[in-house]
C-alpha cells in the first residue's frame, strides 16, 4: 500500500472506531487511539506531561502487535526499537517517520483483522 492509502485506512479506523473522549472499544480503535496520543505528546509538548499512562500506551502496542503474530521479525524488531525509543520520554522523538512505521502495522493489523476486537478498558489508563 502507498503511504496515502495508509493515511486514508487509518482515518477510517479513527473515525469508525476512537471516540472523542476515552478508550476505544475494539482494539483496532485502541491502538491508533494510542500512537496517536504518544505522537501528540512529544510533538506538541515535548513529552511535558509524560506519565505512567503514556508508558500503558506505548506497552500495550507493543504487546497487542507482538501477539498478533501476522509481522515479520524485521517488523517486531523495528517495532521494539520504535517502541523502546518513544518510551525515552526525556529525550521526545518528534520526527514523523517512527509514528508513521507504527501506524502503518496497526493498519496492517486492521486489515488482517477487520471485525472489531472488543478492547477490555484499563483502569489504570487516564489518558
Amino acid at each position: 500500500m502507498t503511504d496515502i492509502e495508509y493515511r486514508e485506512k487509518a482515518k477510517y479506523i479513527w473515525k469508525t472506531y476512537v471516540p472523542s473522549r476515552g478508550q476505544a472499544d475494539c482494539v483496532q480503535g485502541e491502538l491508533l487511539r494510542a500512537i496517536s496520543k504518544l505522537e501528540d505528546e512529544a510533538q506538541r509538548n515535548g513529552n511535558i506531561n509524560w506519565d505512567e499512562g503514556h508508558e500503558i500506551l506505548a506497552q500495550y502496542i507493543l504487546d497487542t502487535l507482538l501477539k498478533a503474530n501476522i509481522f515479520d521479525d524485521k517488523k517486531l524488531k523495528q517495532l521494539q526499537k520504535d517502541i523502546k525509543r518513544i518510551l525515552n520520554y526525556k529525550a521526545p522523538y518528534t520526527e514523523d517517520d517512527l509514528y508513521a512505521r507504527i501506524t502503518h502495522l496497526i493498519v496492517d493489523f486492521f486489515i488482517h483483522f477487520p471485525e472489531p476486537i472488543k478492547h477490555k478498558h484499563n483502569i489504570d489508563l487516564d489518558r
